[in-house]
C-alpha cells in the first residue's frame, strides 16, 4: 500500500471487487456520534470496511452497534485505547482514524498510540479545545481537528430565532452567517453565496449589479447588523422597563432582615418627630418640628435642660435613633452592593428582561451557543445545574446573568423570567431534565418558541412531533456528516444549506511541488466552484494561525499556507488535486 497516498486516492483508486483491498476507517467513541458516524459512512457511496471500537459501557442511548453489521461495520470493544486495541483492530495500513471520544484527553492519548501503529495515517481527532488539537496536528503529517459543539451549535441558534436552515458557524474567532444582502452593511459582507439567476458562488458582483434578496455571507459583530435585520433578530415588541428593573435590582439588593432594620429605624424617626412637635413647649409648628428632627436625627442637636420630660424623652430617643440611622445606610449600602452582584451573577436580576433567550446547558454545545448568540446582539439568560460548568465563566465574561439549579424546577424557570423570553433553547446533556424543562415552560408559556436537544434522533422527532415542540435535535445527526466529509475528503467546517444547493466550508493546506506552490491566490478562486475567504500563511499550527480575511488575489501561495474556502464538493475536490503534490493528481472523482 503506498501510505502517502491521500484517503481519496485510497478510496477511489482500489479495486470494488476485492474485499481485502477496500479502504479501511477505524472510528473510535463512546456516545451516539460514533453510531451515526459509522452509519453515515456505511451509507456512503464509496465501497469501505469501518471498524468501530467502542468502551464495553456507552452511553444507553447509543443505537445497537451490531445492527450495521450487514453493512461492513464491524464493531469492537476495549476500555483502553492502546497500541494493542489498534493493532488488533487492523490499525496497522489503515485508511483513517477517526477519535471522537467525549473526552479530550483520551482522544489524544489514543492519538499518540495509534501513531506508534501507524504514521502516515488521515486522523480526525474530536475536540472541544481546539488548542490542545494542536498537539495531535504535531504527531500527524495529515490531521484534522474538529469540535462538534461549534458544528452544532449554528442549528440551535438557527431554531431559536426561527431560521429554517443552520446558517451561523464560528471559524478562527469569528462568527460567519448567512443572510439577504439587504439586512447587512456592505463592510461586514464576506462572500456573495447566490447571484443573478440563483447561481451559487458567483463573482462578486460589481457597484449596482447585486441584488438586495441575494444571499451573503456575513460577520456577525456583536450588533444586530442592520435595520431590517434588527428587526428579525430583535422584535418590535421588546422594551425595556428601567424603572421595573430598578425595581427589582433594589429587591435584590435588599436582604429582609436589614429592610426590617431600616423601616423600624425610620418609622422610630418619625414617630419621635410627631411627638417632638406636640410636647417642645415652644409653640413650633409642624414643618419646624420635622426640620429640627431632620437635624437632630444627623447628630446635630443640642440638649435643652428647660424641656418637659416628654419633650426630653423624645429628644433622647431621636438622638439615638440618629446614631444608629448613618451605619444602618452605610450597611445598606454595602450588603446592596453584594447582595445585587451576587444576584447579577446567578440571574435573579434576569427577571427584569424580556424578549431575551433562556439557554439551558453550559457544556460543549451550551457554551458555544452561548457565544454565537452574544455574537448577534441577543440578550441570554443562562441556566446550569452546577456553578463550574464550562460556559460559567464564559457568561459571566459576557455580562450574561447565570442561574445556578435545575432546569425543570419551575422556580428555576421563573427566575429567569420564562413567561417574557422569546425562546427556550435547552441543551443540557440529560434527556429527562430537557424534556421536562421544555415541557414545564410550555405548561406556562403556550406560544414559547423551544428548541431541544436529545441525544436520540429518532426520539428526537418523534418528542416533536408528539408535543408539539418547535425543534428537537440531534448532536450526533447534525455533525456526523462533516466528521465523515473530513475522513473522506478535507478538513471541513462546517456545511451551509444554499437554496437547494450545500456548500462546504473547507481549509486546504497547499502542498510542496503542488500546482498551487508558488501560483497566485487567484488560481484557487473558481466562481461557481470555490470561492476564498480567507488565508493563513505557513509557519503557524491549526488553531494557532492568523487568518487574513481580506487577502490580496496576486499573493502568490507558498507550502504550507492553508486557504479558506467556501466550495461545491466537485470545487473542493479540484482545489484539493491542486493543492496536492504530484502523486495526487489523478485523484479519481
Amino acid at each position: 500500500m503506498n501510505v502517502s497516498a491521500t484517503p481519496d486516492e485510497k478510496i477511489h483508486n482500489r479495486s470494488e471487487s476485492d474485499e481485502d483491498t477496500r479502504p479501511h476507517l477505524v472510528l473510535c467513541g463512546a456516545d451516539a456520534l460514533v453510531f451515526t458516524l459509522a452509519e453515515e459512512l456505511a451509507n456512503s457511496r464509496h465501497r469501505i470496511r469501518v471498524t468501530v471500537i467502542t468502551p464495553y459501557r456507552i452511553r444507553p442511548d447509543v443505537p445497537d452497534l451490531s445492527s450495521l453489521a450487514d453493512r461492513g461495520v464491524v464493531w469492537r470493544k476495549s476500555d483502553r485505547l492502546d497500541e494493542r486495541t489498534f493493532r488488533e483492530a487492523g490499525l496497522d495500513g489503515a485508511t483513517a482514524l477517526a477519535l471522537v471520544m467525549p473526552d479530550d484527553v483520551v482522544n489524544l492519548h489514543a492519538a499518540l498510540c495509534a501513531r506508534e501503529v501507524e504514521e502516515n495515517l488521515r486522523v480526525v481527532v474530536r475536540m472541544f479545545n481546539t488548542g490542545l488539537g494542536t498537539s495531535v496536528a504535531r504527531l500527524f503529517p495529515d490531521c484534522a481537528v474538529l469540535s462538534d459543539a461549534q458544528m452544532a451549535a449554528p442549528a440551535f441558534v438557527a431554531a431559536a430565532l426561527g431560521e429554517v436552515a443552520p446558517t451561523h458557524f464560528r471559524l478562527a474567532g469569528r462568527t460567519l452567517y448567512v443572510a439577504h444582502r439587504e439586512d447587512v452593511p456592505p463592510k461586514l459582507v464576506v462572500l456573495t453565496l447566490t447571484g443573478a439567476g440563483a447561481a451559487v458562488l458567483p463573482a462578486e458582483p460589481g457597484r449596482g449589479v447585486a441584488q438586495p434578496s441575494d444571499l451573503v455571507l456575513a460577520e456577525a459583530t456583536g450588533r444586530p447588523p442592520g435595520e431590517d435585520l434588527t428587526r428579525r433578530l430583535l422584535s418590535r415588541s421588546r422594551r425595556r422597563r428601567p424603572f421595573h428593573a430598578i425595581g427589582r435590582a433594589v429587591r435584590a439588593a435588599l436582604s429582609r432582615k436589614l429592610g426590617i432594620a431600616v423601616l423600624i429605624t425610620l418609622a422610630t424617626t418619625l414617630v419621635s418627630g410627631v411627638v417632638l412637635a406636640k410636647y417642645d413647649g415652644e409653640g413650633h409648628g409642624l414643618w419646624e418640628s420635622f426640620y429640627m428632627t431632620l437635624l437632630t436625627a444627623v447628630g446635630s442637636s443640642d440638649v435643652e435642660v428647660d424641656r418637659d420630660p416628654v419633650g426630653q424623652a423624645a429628644q433622647l430617643v431621636l438622638t439615638i435613633a440618629g446614631l444608629a440611622l448613618i451605619p444602618l445606610i452605610t450597611a445598606a449600602v454595602v450588603d446592596g452592593m453584594v447582595n445585587a452582584r451576587i444576584a447579577l451573577s446567578q440571574g435573579r436580576i434576569a427577571a427584569a428582561l424580556s424578549d431575551h433567550i433562556v439557554l439551558v446547558g453550559l457544556g460543549n454545545v451550551g457554551t458555544q451557543v452561548l457565544r454565537q448568540l452574544t455574537d448577534l446582539g441577543l440578550r441570554v439568560v443562562a441556566i446550569d445545574r452546577v456553578a463550574d460548568a464550562r460556559g460559567v465563566k464564559t457568561a459571566q465574561r459576557r455580562g450574561v446573568p447565570v442561574i445556578i439549579g435545575d432546569a425543570s424546577a419551575q422556580e428555576t424557570l421563573q427566575a429567569a423570567s420564562i413567561d417574557t423570553c422569546r425562546a427556550l433553547v435547552v441543551l443540557s446533556t440529560d434527556d429527562r431534565v430537557n424534556l421536562q424543562a421544555a415541557l414545564q415552560s410550555r405548561a406556562t408559556h403556550d406560544d414559547l418558541r423551544v428548541v431541544l436537544r436529545l441525544f436520540d434522533d429518532d426520539f428526537a422527532q418523534r418528542v416533536e412531533s408528539a408535543f408539539q415542540i418547535n425543534t428537537s435535535r440531534s448532536v450526533s445527526r447534525i455533525c456526523a456528516p462533516i466528521f465523515a466529509a473530513a475522513l473522506l475528503e478535507r478538513d471541513v467546517h462546517a456545511t451551509i444549506p444554499v437554496d437547494r444547493h450545500s456548500v462546504l466550508v473547507a481549509t486546504v493546506t497547499v502542498s510542496a511541488l503542488s500546482p498551487l506552490d508558488g501560483a497566485p491566490l487567484e488560481h484557487a478562486d473558481h466562481p461557481g466552484e470555490a470561492r476564498v475567504i480567507g488565508l493563513s500563511v505557513a509557519g503557524a499550527l491549526p488553531g494557532q494561525e492568523w487568518v487574513d480575511w481580506g487577502p490580496d488575489r496576486r499573493r502568490v501561495l507558498a507550502e504550507g499556507d492553508r486557504v479558506i474556502v467556501v466550495a461545491r464538493r466537485g470545487g473542493l475536490r479540484v482545489l484539493a488535486e491542486l493543492a496536492s503534490p504530484p502523486l495526487g493528481l489523478g485523484l479519481a472523482e
